[in-house]
């Protein structure tokens, strides 16, 4: 009886969509003003994780940023990632949360790597941007 509630319960809470921890990865990217951010729902095109975080950094310099900000943001929540790659050259750099992945990229290599084509048949999930996201980001770009 306890194992099939367990499923039950699991089974909910995927069907909810992203974790709190794939939105809060979403904040501190956005909060590193990462391009082209992108969550994908890969429950039903792969085994290995749930969720892609796709973003985009214009310099070496940012990519790291975006990528630091993102492991801050969750290490303050005790949450810390099982795997890091890329940090050194800071093309394409990984933060593998096992229920998720972060993938910040140099904009030639995600051009060149494709993950959103690679991967067209997962659904893209939509996060809504934080309260005053939209205006600060008016109030940069005028």
């Amino acid at each position: 009886m306890a194992k099939a509630e367990k499923t039950k319960r699991e089974r909910r809470a995927r069907a909810a969509g992203p974790s709190k921890q794939v939105e809060r990865a979403v904040r501190a990217a956005e909060d590193k003003k990462a391009d082209g951010l992108v969550v994908l729902d890969l429950r039903k095109a792969a085994g290995f994780t749930d969720f892609f975080v796709i973003c985009s950094g214009g310099s070496s310099r940012q990519i790291r940023a975006i990528a630091d900000g993102v492991m801050e943001a969750l290490a303050g929540e005790g949450v810390e990632p099982a795997h890091v790659e890329g940090y050194d050259r800071s093309e394409w750099i990984l933060l593998d949360y096992f229920d998720f992945v972060v993938h910040v990229f140099a904009q030639e290599t995600r051009v060149f790597y494709g993950l959103e084509r690679l991967w067209g048949n997962a659904e893209r999930v939509e996060i809504a941007p934080a309260p005053g996201a939209r205006e600060a980001r008016q109030s940069r770009t005028t």
